[in-house]
């Protein structure tokens, strides 16, 4: 069996924001379902499989460079942007962190 990964608390938080934002239709038109579900995957608090954590991973060292768009940092103009939706859905910061310490 394979292990599972249980995203913490503060990991859960930035997946509900997402998920607000994505309901707000914030998300743009180039959201993905795999972004959708990711996104409701960490606000429900579900656990991961060691292949999701390290898709978690690979997506946040793809897109590193989406932090430095219009609009992705709060009280900038077009706040929150569909790259800062996208990245908030896949765990945000928190989540980078978090699977960063994983053992995978």
């Amino acid at each position: 069996m394979s292990e599972r990964h249980t995203p913490p608390k503060s990991v859960q938080e930035v997946g509900r924001r997402a998920v607000r934002w994505i309901e707000q239709g914030k998300a743009g038109q180039g959201f993905t379902d795999t972004g959708r579900r990711r996104a409701h995957q960490l606000a429900d608090g579900e656990s991961l499989s060691t292949e999701q954590a390290k898709k978690m991973r690979a997506y946040f060292a793809r897109h590193d460079v989406d932090k430095q768009a219009d609009g992705f940092t709060r009280g900038t103009p077009g706040f929150p942007s569909p790259g800062r939706v996208a990245w908030d859905a896949w765990g945000g910061d928190e989540g980078r962190r978090w699977v960063n310490t994983l053992d995978l």
